[in-house]
């Protein structure tokens, strides 16, 4: 059988997501009630890293650990990627060994060339153009919460041309809820980014329009990985966007805030509302570590959800 990737959140259906994030907030319990559950005992997640992560890598390989199984990490300098092996012959070799390959990188392309080599499943820890397991815990986050965000507002404030914008629309869509993106005009989404979310996506240039009246404010750094040059320039351009406590009231009474980390505080957010009572910031950060093991569970095929694969 062709395996299932995750390269985007896309790649599961609606009733896939929901489960998967019901079945999360299960693994969380289990795992703070001390149950052991090792389904995944004698498989190996191997690790490819070509951006360096804190969040991405503790909670793959905690969580490989604690389903049983052994998580590999491979820098640029651990394999032949570094020296010019073809991305295909790469994924034939590893996925010969290894029973599941998690990578974060840059190019979103080089992933599906990763993807379509390899004999076993492939998730997306990042890359330029989509943070899906972001999402899946901040998704989950908003599922302990609410339950739902189906009919809520959610506002995107900042980079809207970065992949944490880009998989929020994707969610926008899915999951049928409002998202604003609140973005100067240089850093606005691209029309084939925007096409993904469809009719469920506004994008507008002032940050106070974009966070009226919304359940969820979402923000990211200014400045990823690989735009460090640029750093100067996206200040001066964003200075108008960043999160604070002026910008808040502007939202819904009880309104949360994300932020997927590492944070810059003074910069796309202010310190009281990052270490304040409006956050979830810290919970959204854990969350990645459950989500990821129910999404692990369900790519091999193992637990509850996997009997939902294929189901619309």
């Amino acid at each position: 059988m062709k395996p299932r990737h995750f390269l985007s959140l896309a790649d599961l259906s609606q009733a896939e997501l929901k489960a998967l994030l019901g079945r999360a907030i299960v693994l969380k319990q289990m795992q703070r009630q001390g149950e052991q559950y090792m389904p995944l005992t004698g498989r190996t997640l191997a690790m490819i890293f070509e951006k360096s992560s804190t969040r991405t890598r503790v909670s793959f390989e905690t969580g490989m650990t604690q389903l049983g199984g052994h998580a590999l990490f491979l820098s640029p300098r651990d394999t032949q990627l570094g020296r010019g092996e073809s991305i295909e012959d790469t994924a034939r070799v590893i996925s010969r060994m290894v029973d599941m390959v998690m990578i974060r990188t840059f190019s979103h392309g080089n992933l599906k060339h990763f993807a379509a080599a390899s004999r076993v499943p492939v998730i997306n820890g990042l890359s330029d153009d989509h943070h899906p397991c972001q999402l899946l815990a901040d998704l989950m986050t908003v599922t302990e919460h609410w339950g739902t965000l189906e009919g809520r507002r959610v506002a995107y404030v900042g980079d809207g041309s970065n992949n944490m914008a880009h998989s929020w629309m994707e969610a926008a869509r899915i999951f049928n809820f409002s998202l604003r993106i609140g973005s100067p005009a240089p850093y606005a989404p691209s029309a084939d980014m925007l096409a993904t979310g469809g009719e469920y996506v506004t994008v507008l240039h002032d940050p106070v329009s974009a966070v009226e009246g919304a359940d969820l404010v979402v923000t990211d750094v200014w400045t990823s990985m690989g735009q460090e040059q640029e750093a100067e320039q996206r200040r001066a351009i964003l200075q108008d966007f960043q999160v604070n406590h002026a910008l808040m009231a502007a939202a819904a009474p009880g309104a949360l805030f994300m932020h997927c980390l590492p944070a810059h505080r003074g910069e796309e957010v202010s310190a009281d509302i990052m270490d304040g009572p409006l956050s979830v910031v810290w919970e959204e950060a854990e969350n990645r570590l459950h989500a990821q093991k129910a999404l692990m569970e369900f790519l091999f095929g193992i637990g509850p959800v996997a009997a939902l694969q294929g189901a619309s």
